[in-house]
């Protein structure tokens, strides 16, 4: 009896879990040491119990067709990600799954060798060339390429990774394709797909993925949560919690930061935000992000217009205070977020000198961004606010992102941790890279990526409605990198939620996101004491 056949193997779920995110460099080192201190072919042995576990669950709950006629098909490449395919084959074979094993190149390394060794024992049939048509299988496997593939898939691995893909993306109802550590083709570390940048690379769209030792960067952010499906951690007894800086964003990080809502407190108690921003005739995006800061708990909210014409009140939420800029002394307020709708004139840039000047925690968005980008000036007093203690809060979409860091979009998203880094240590400032995956990086090395959010925020006005949320974080004294978190969760999960109910993700406006960040924001952290 193996070693991993005395313990049931550990399955995570990494829904709202603060979960350590390792690199390749992090994952191999901490492979190295536990592969170091365990018996030869442990961890291969782990990782195949792992996953059989998890398939035999899945397999458990499909009622449709009996468990000894749910077929399972396999691919194995020629290394260590072919040998874990090889174990899990092992396994479900022994448990009575009926299971057929496609191995186009033999595998290579020791351990793999010895899962090939083991299988061929056992009796697991192995083929060397995939059949034609995979629609006699309940579930498809994925283990051709893990971690560290440098180049494009290529011959009969690409041919089936669309095989795959294919199945995967008509959505089945039970069944499914499920990957092995990483999608084949996908890099761990930046969720792109390898050799994608000179358009020849593809990869593995599965609609499940078992990740063994931790969690990858890439699994949550660019194309990786396209491609990854639902993703389970398996830490396979490895230790592996203290080797980054980079985590799941979570509650957990930021829910203690939220303040407390006691019978006592009022109106001051939670803070003055003022949103600044409303060129002449743009007067709509600061009003959204006005109203979301409203919803999220600010105590009370100002709307400072740069323009002419606009309205004296906002007649759905007449609690919002709408003021031409002058006339609102910006300096007694809890927080700022200025850029929304604030234009590109020398107004708006004198604005931003002024508001640089000012001791009230702040934050940049839209319009800002790209006047600091270009004006050299404020790029240079906003990094310098940030050495004094004083960080902003900037949140880039990828193109304004590459504004600011004199790149493009393209080379942003090929490493967007990697940017969000170079942001934060060239501003000294808080920034949250949207997108998939939303990264948050603060100027001291904290990394985090947001695993909530969909498609339904792919519309106009989601942007300033975070930048509202995070204001109003800010307003009541939450710090910055807490903010950012919370803001970019909340926000997220909105979405997420608005979509399983039905209204999203085609449809969903930006403006029915702020009620329900409400509705979570009391949920998760404000529950009523008899609830």
């Amino acid at each position: 009896m193996t070693d991993a056949e005395h313990t049931p193997p550990t399955l995570i779920n990494p829904h709202q879990r603060a979960l350590p995110l390792l690199t390749l460099t992090d994952l191999r080192a901490a492979e190295a040491q536990a592969a170091a201190a365990l018996p030869p072919n442990t961890l291969m042995a782990r990782a195949g119990q792992a996953a059989a576990s998890f398939l035999h669950e899945q397999i458990t709950r499909d009622t449709a067709v009996a468990k000894t006629k749910q077929r399972v098909w396999l691919i194995a490449g020629p290394g260590n990600n072919g040998g874990d395919a090889l174990a899990l084959a092992t396994e479900l074979h022994d448990a009575g799954i009926s299971v057929e094993l496609c191995m186009p190149v033999e595998v290579k390394p020791d351990d793999a060798r010895w899962a090939l060794d083991r299988a061929r024992a056992a009796g697991v049939t192995i083929t060397t060339a995939p059949p034609d048509s995979l629609d006699d299988f309940r579930w498809l496997v994925d283990g051709m390429f893990g971690i560290g593939l440098t180049r494009p898939l290529d011959g009969v691995f690409a041919r089936v990774a669309r095989q795959l893909s294919q199945r995967a993306q008509a959505r089945p109802r039970q069944g499914g394709v499920l990957a092995l550590d990483v999608p084949s083709g996908l890099d761990s570390d930046t969720g792109t797909v390898v050799g994608n940048d000179h358009g020849g690379g593809s990869a593995v769209h599965a609609t499940h993925t078992i990740t063994f030792i931790a969690a990858k960067p890439g699994l949550f952010t660019a194309q990786g949560r396209d491609h990854a499906g639902a993703v389970t951690v398996a830490p396979i007894g490895v230790d592996s919690g203290q080797r980054t800086a980079v985590q799941l964003n979570a509650p957990e990080l930021f829910g203690a930061f939220l303040p407390p809502r006691d019978f006592a407190t009022n109106k001051g108690t939670f803070g003055s935000l003022a949103v600044v921003g409303g060129d002449t005739g743009m007067c709509g995006a600061p009003i959204l992000a006005a109203r979301a800061a409203l919803y999220s708990g600010a105590g009370k909210v100002h709307v400072a217009l740069l323009g002419d014409g606009a309205p004296p009140y906002d007649p759905p939420h007449p609690e919002l205070m709408l003021h031409a800029l002058d006339d609102l002394p910006l300096d007694t307020m809890d927080a700022l977020a200025v850029g929304c709708g604030m234009g590109h004139r020398e107004r708006a840039t004198q604005v931003l000198r002024d508001v640089l000047q000012l001791d009230v925690p702040k934050l940049f968005d839209a319009d800002a961004l790209n006047l600091i980008a270009k004006n050299p000036a404020l790029a240079t007093e906003l990094a310098a606010r940030g050495a004094q203690g004083d960080p902003c809060i900037l949140t880039p979409h990828p193109l304004e992102a590459a504004r600011l860091l004199g790149s493009d979009a393209p080379g942003v998203q090929r490493d967007r941790l990697g940017a969000a880094r170079a942001l934060a240590a060239r501003f000294a400032s808080v920034v949250v890279l949207k997108g998939t995956g939303t990264i948050v990086a603060a100027p001291d090395g904290r990394v985090a990526i947001n695993s909530t959010g969909n498609a339904a925020l792919a519309t106009g006005g989601t942007g300033d409605v975070l930048g509202g949320i995070i204001g109003a974080l800010l307003a009541q004294h939450l710090p910055r990198y807490e903010a950012a978190l919370a803001g970019v969760y909340l926000h997220g999960l909105a979405a997420d939620t608005l979509s399983a109910q039905g209204h999203g993700p085609a449809g969903l406006t930006a403006g029915e996101l702020a009620p329900m960040v409400r509705t979570l924001l009391n949920r998760l952290f404000y529950p009523a004491a008899d609830a």
